[in-house]
């Protein structure tokens, strides 16, 4: 079902992986080049900077075709043939990509990722206009409505599986949210239909999973495991999340009252149940996505413990946080490295891999660009009035005001 086929992904991490051994120094530079030659994979890569390029640059461009063909072929059109037009654009996108990967190999080239994200949403502006006439935001929606957000979750769902995009599996978590909101009113059975959905997919996951454990695939089927779980928590923490069209982010916190009582405590409890049940699965599989989702809905429930309680918040509860933190991060690493050879159960303290580094490095470049205000100097401001003077003579003719 996969676009991709398995020797040519296999061999991408192969080669991954003996750059990653290299630059550690583990393996020889004749090693490398010798190793490298056994592993030729067949499919067009780029790096990130050129790949988000050539992202940008197709979105524009199919948006351009899309706005042309409009301005040039149709002169007001009903919104019906709107929709119909946008739906067959939607298709051509897809198929578009299909050829890409098919006819030019590219894996991750931007393109053909692009081609991919306008379908989706082509597809769910096309439906919208072609069959409830664009009244997605009218008081009373049409009771089959909710099978716009449908098509798009399952479309980002075949994305995901068909050509492995990581973003396409979230889009669909995210186009799933709205569901619920087509079949009832009452918030408590929204947020419960879409811990349900969640909850689904992670068993589905799970037993997928399980016959992936040593391929390529592991590491994907990580990531979605650890989304589904940040799902349920979000889904749960009512502190959070808001299923009424993302209200309370825009409008404020959400009163309890809307909810009933035993809804609420109970809601307060799995957030406490939760993060030790992600963090010990983490620790079990040995999962790093899975354990920083664990790491972060602790943090979370931590940081939404008092709303939830009705407590009132201080102007020192971040640093006291940050220093529990820090006192759990310093503990952990001293007591692995106690352990003999630095290795406590599979875990160690130390740098494996030179990614961990690159990461550290991006995070540090992207912070130095959102905030350069920090560590660039300001200008310096002077008033025009003030003049420099003070000296006997200014030299070469100049005044003593120089």
């Amino acid at each position: 079902m996969r676009v991709y086929s398995a020797s040519g992904v296999e061999a991408l991490r192969a080669r991954s992986l003996l750059k990653d051994w290299a630059s550690e120094g583990l393996l020889s530079d004749a090693q490398h080049r010798r190793l490298e030659g056994e592993t030729v994979c067949p499919l067009r890569t780029t790096n990130i900077f050129l790949r988000l390029v050539l992202f940008f640059f197709t979105l524009i461009i199919v948006g351009a075709a899309g706005g042309l063909f409009f301005v040039v072929f149709l002169s007001r059109p009903s919104t019906e043939a709107t929709g119909a037009f946008l739906l067959i654009v939607a298709a051509g996108c897809y198929m578009a990509a299909e050829f890409a990967v098919a006819q030019f190999r590219l894996y991750r080239y931007g393109i053909e990722e692009a081609l991919a994200v306008c379908s989706v949403g082509f597809l769910y502006v096309g439906m919208e206009f072609a069959f409830f006439s664009g009244r997605h935001y009218s008081q009373k929606p049409n009771e089959a409505e909710f099978l716009v957000p449908a098509a798009a979750a399952i479309l980002s769902l075949w994305i995901w599986r068909r050509f492995g995009l990581p973003y396409a599996f979230p889009a669909a978590m995210i186009f799933g949210v709205f569901l619920p909101g087509y079949w009832t009113s009452s918030h408590a059975a929204q947020h419960l239909i879409a811990a349900a959905f969640y909850a689904a997919g992670l068993m589905c996951v799970a037993a997928v999973r399980s016959r992936h454990r040593f391929d390529y695939l592991n590491t994907a089927y990580s990531l979605v495991e650890a989304l589904l779980w940040l799902g349920i928590y979000l889904a749960f923490n009512l502190q959070l999340s808001s299923l009424n069209l993302l209200g309370q982010w825009w409008g404020g916190s959400q009163a309890p009252n809307e909810f009933s009582r035993s809804f609420y405590w109970a809601t307060w409890a799995l957030t406490w149940c939760l993060p030790p049940t992600v963090l010990v699965r983490g620790v079990r599989r040995k999962d790093r996505f899975v354990l920083a989702v664990g790491a972060i809905v602790a943090v979370l429930t931590f940081v939404t413990n008092k709303p939830y309680l009705g407590w009132p918040r201080h102007t020192w509860d971040p640093m006291l946080l940050g220093v529990a933190l820090m006192g759990v991060a310093l503990f952990m690493r001293r007591w692995i490295g106690a352990a003999p050879g630095g290795i406590r159960h599979g875990f160690t303290a130390r740098r494996l891999s030179g990614k961990d580094k690159q990461w550290l490095d991006a995070g540090a470049a992207v912070l130095g660009a959102v905030s350069p205000h920090s560590i660039t100097a300001g200008p310096q401001t002077g008033s025009p009035d003030v003049r420099f003077g003070g000296g006997d003579s200014g030299g070469g003719g100049a005044t003593s005001d120089f």
